[in-house]
């Protein structure tokens, strides 16, 4: 019998709050239509030639090249919203034809599925504001625990994304022991998480060698050995010397943070000439101007650095359990939310979860609620209240308007290049030090 899927705590506490959320599920994100669903979905409306040819209007066909889990896309709104929301603001196809007419990540959303070998994971997406509010603010949200079984009807298991654990893949066959010892890695709390990080880029660089995707190190008589390899290296990161001798070294270099800000600005702006509604559009303005970032002069960006960090190190100085509980949920969310072999090398994922963290880094330190509490000479009595909204504002809005968008993925691509060897690691360092 099939153990109960398995999800972060947060997730057994979801429940979607409707009408008062501040944001809507059908705007601002692709919509991607497997092959199966559309067959479904022209079934449910044939025999009615007005809905047909809407349908066929409003659902088409991947450019990029159809495959079976995005056969097609929802062609959204101007405004970035779905075309098949009714002057009520609800979803006229749920209306007319019930949850079965919905693509897959319409019924499920916000939460992820995914089966690795025989369990099943459920996490979700901070895009969704209430997932993001659950996910930051909670000491043990991130926790493993057991789904209810009066909320597993809210996915389509038929639906997870599978990633098999066969031994002929070794990069996904030992991926449960390392994802564990990352996670082990994340959880020694008694170091700042820009070293945690460092730590994660180190484990990743000593496995680099051997353990990637593509990997035949493990093949033949060789596998006895690249196992017995694999161990030593996760077992080293167990040990105590091991990890106080990369903090020390970590906390030893001084790079330049102009770069790194001038880099997450040009993000911010290319997201906000997209149009990407006007939370988000809200937000990116705020943060440009109180940190303030304009032309992106080299004089500029040393300016807004020292900002920065003159902010960051207020912010931790009165709220400091507060933030750092915000990024050790994220990057943990994010092991949880996001397989590692979805990238060619752990080292290539490292990167990107660094390159994500830092975008986040200068979100919230710009934020024109949160510049005021560092500005303020003592803690207001709210001021509690007033970080955990903008925090929440701040991952949810760059979840679901950036962290998937395709330039985004394309710079953090380009960026890492193949994502091995120690160039990797040396780029993993510069975006955790940020």
């Amino acid at each position: 019998m099939p153990a109960e899927p398995l999800a972060p705590r947060y997730m057994t506490r979801f429940r979607c709050i409707a009408e008062r959320c501040e944001d809507t599920c059908c705007g601002g994100l692709r919509v991607p239509v497997s092959e199966a669903q559309w067959h479904r979905m022209q079934a449910t409306v044939a025999g009615n030639p007005e809905a047909s040819e809407r349908l066929y209007q409003l659902v088409l066909p991947n450019a990029a090249g159809a495959s079976s889990t995005e056969h097609a896309f929802i062609d959204m709104r101007p405004d970035g919203h779905c075309p098949f929301l009714d002057t009520e603001r609800l979803c006229s196809l749920q209306r007319r034809h019930g949850d079965a007419m919905l693509p897959d990540i319409c019924a499920t959303f916000p939460r992820v599925v995914t089966r690795w070998g025989e369990r099943v994971e459920v996490t979700g997406t901070l895009a969704c504001p209430e997932v993001a509010r659950l996910c930051l603010l909670a000491e043990d949200a991130v926790e493993p625990d057991s789904l209810p079984p009066e909320l597993q009807h809210a996915f389509r298991p038929e639906s997870a994304r599978r990633i098999p654990l066969d031994e002929e893949d070794a990069y996904t066959f030992h991926a449960d022991s390392v994802r564990a010892a990352m996670l082990r890695l994340l959880g020694r709390l008694e170091y700042p998480l820009a070293s945690r990080f460092a730590l994660l880029g180190h484990l990743a660089y000593a496995l680099d060698g051997f353990y990637f995707r593509g990997t035949e190190s493990f093949e033949g008589e060789e596998r006895s050995g690249a196992e017995d390899q694999l161990t030593e290296v996760l077992q080293r990161f167990e040990s105590p010397e091991v990890l106080e001798a990369g903090h020390r070294d970590f906390t030893s270099l001084a790079l330049p943070g102009g770069p790194c800000v001038g880099l997450f600005t040009s993000v911010l702006k290319a997201r906000l000439a997209a149009g990407r509604g006007e939370r988000f559009t809200s937000l990116v303005r705020g943060v440009l101007e109180s940190l303030p970032l304009g032309a992106g002069s080299p004089s500029e960006l040393d300016t807004a650095w020292r900002t920065y960090v003159e902010r960051w190190q207020r912010l931790e100085a009165l709220h400091g359990e507060q933030v750092r509980r915000y990024f050790h949920n994220y990057a943990v969310h994010h092991l949880w939310r996001s397989p590692f072999t979805d990238a060619p090398s752990l080292l290539a994922y490292v990167f990107r979860l660094a390159l994500r963290v830092g975008l986040l880094r200068l979100t919230l330190v710009g934020h024109p609620q949160v510049a005021a509490l560092c500005h303020a000479p003592s803690p207001t009595p709210d001021a509690r209240e007033q970080l955990d909204r903008a925090a929440v504002e701040c991952f949810q809005l760059v979840a679901k308007h950036v962290e998937q968008a395709p330039d985004f993925l394309s710079l953090a691509e380009g960026l890492v290049g193949p994502g091995r060897g120690a160039d990797a690691l040396g780029k993993v360092l510069i975006f955790a030090t940020f």
